[in-house]
């Protein structure tokens, strides 16, 4: 991780750590470093959002950085992150920008940049980015008079991507009732448009932004609303997606969740069986539960596991040529469609599997088995955070850990890559002893690096 970008873009609490002046030299020093290669005359920049209230402060100072520098920009308004990624190449622009800060509370937000291809950047061109703004490695090169970039609005934007989307169906959704969790973010402008047209008939939760209420008790990472409405009502599944819509989960008929992992053995099963899946491969990250390597060895499937974050798992893909994998979170990329990860895209295709198989979703998981994990998250100093795989102490009980699991289970201790967090994973087959040991390794992190 840099100084400025961490695992998912530049996060911080808006209009304190990701001020204006920070948004409006990101913006400039993205323009010089993302179109030294442009493909149109005067490059071109595609900007996007999500609902949070902090969102189209960002936009206006992003916009005048990139106009400052000469880049033309065009606004899409509020869309989910993988639209961006979409519409990048489908507009000839020369990178993308989608301004969120994900599953986090409406006071933070952030800036996430995508290269002209539609992925998101790597290290190296982060890091440039970094350089001038936090070092002035490079001065900003500023035309004046008719160099000065402009600035439209795509009226159609999301309409594409919604064709997008439905494309990559084969099957219509006649009959499917399914609960749409919105997390009254980016996907409110999508969903119930999307799953409709492809026959669905959707009962919409948390569709309703208000610029402070996304993923306020909704969504991919608080289902417990969706799980509720899922056992009251006459629906086969529900879907949730997190406030940029670049993640989902979903609850089967039953309102048991079904995780990132259990999405991604369903589905590469079926592509393996449709032979669409690209050299039998599954790419996970070291967090994917244990559940999902078992699957893929018992059904003669190759499995490796990326670093944390759907760039990676991204990464991982196109050093080798495979084309689909994800993470337990939801961001899952079928890499035929999408560039990134896409809470939409997951949605449309894992019902798509129910309606070809004319099964229930709890029948369709069932071929994997998840082990039972324990996720601790510890709020850490940054300086704890930033030293802690030096942090002798830590080591020493992570080790100790370790031996007593031993080949049944494992632990994990990583720092979060958008918040001041470190979490700690422990999977085995001892239920109790793995919470207990959770328990134990985030009560010793807490003591040793935690924050007041």
């Amino acid at each position: 991780m840099g100084r400025l970008f961490g695992t998912d873009g530049a996060r911080g609490v808006a209009n304190r750590e990701l001020t204006c002046e920070l948004a409006l030299n990101i913006g400039r020093a993205a323009a010089m470093v993302l179109t030294e290669n442009k493909k149109n005359d005067t490059p071109k920049v595609l900007i996007g959002k999500d609902t949070r209230i902090s969102s189209d402060m960002l936009e206006g100072a992003l916009t005048a950085g990139l106009c400052s520098i000469g880049v033309d920009v065009v606004l899409l308004g509020a869309i989910p992150t993988p639209a961006v990624a979409y519409l990048i190449r489908q507009y000839h622009a020369d990178a993308g920008i989608m301004i969120s800060a994900s599953h986090n509370q409406f006071q933070d937000n952030g800036i996430k940049l995508f290269s002209g291809e539609g992925y998101k950047l790597p290290d190296r061109l982060e890091e440039q980015i970094e350089s001038i703004v936090l070092d002035g490695s490079k001065p900003f090169a500023v035309p004046e008079g008719a160099g000065i970039g402009r600035v439209c609005h795509a009226e159609h934007a999301a309409e594409e991507y919604i064709n997008h989307v439905i494309e990559s169906v084969p099957e219509r959704f006649d009959g499917i009732r399914v609960a749409i969790d919105c997390s009254n973010g980016s996907a409110s402008t999508t969903a119930e448009k999307l799953f409709t047209r492809l026959g669905a008939e959707c009962f919409m939760l948390a569709d309703k932004p208000d610029g402070i209420n996304i993923n306020d008790g909704c969504g991919s990472t608080h289902l417990e609303m969706l799980q509720k409405y899922v056992r009251e009502h006459d629906v086969q599944l529900g879907v949730a997606f997190d406030g940029d819509a670049d993640r989902c989960l979903a609850v089967d008929e039953n309102g048991n969740i079904v995780d990132g992992d259990m999405i991604i053995a369903a589905c590469a099963k079926d592509l393996a069986e449709r032979g669409k899946l690209h050299k039998n491969m599954v790419v996970g990250t070291i967090m994917s539960n244990m559940g999902l390597s078992c699957f893929c060895a018992d059904n003669h499937l190759g499995f490796v596991a990326a670093d944390v974050g759907d760039r990676y798992v991204l990464e991982e893909m196109l050093r080798n040529g495979y084309n689909f994998g994800g993470e337990q979170s939801g961001h899952v990329i079928f890499l035929d469609y999408s560039t990134t990860g896409d809470g939409q895209m997951t949605a449309a295709q894992l019902i798509s599997l129910v309606c070809r198989k004319n099964k229930k979703l709890s029948e369709i998981v069932a071929c994997m088995t998840k082990y039972p994990q324990a996720l601790r998250n510890v709020l850490v100093t940054q300086e704890g955070k930033e030293n802690l795989k030096t942090n002798e102490v830590i080591q020493r009980k992570t080790a100790e850990v370790t031996e007593l699991l031993g080949s049944d289970g494992r632990i994990l201790v990583r720092p979060s890559g958008t918040e001041k967090i470190v979490r700690v994973m422990l999977e085995g087959l001892d239920e109790k002893k793995i919470k207990q040991l959770a328990d134990e390794t985030a009560a010793l992190i807490k003591q040793t690096i935690g924050s007041e």
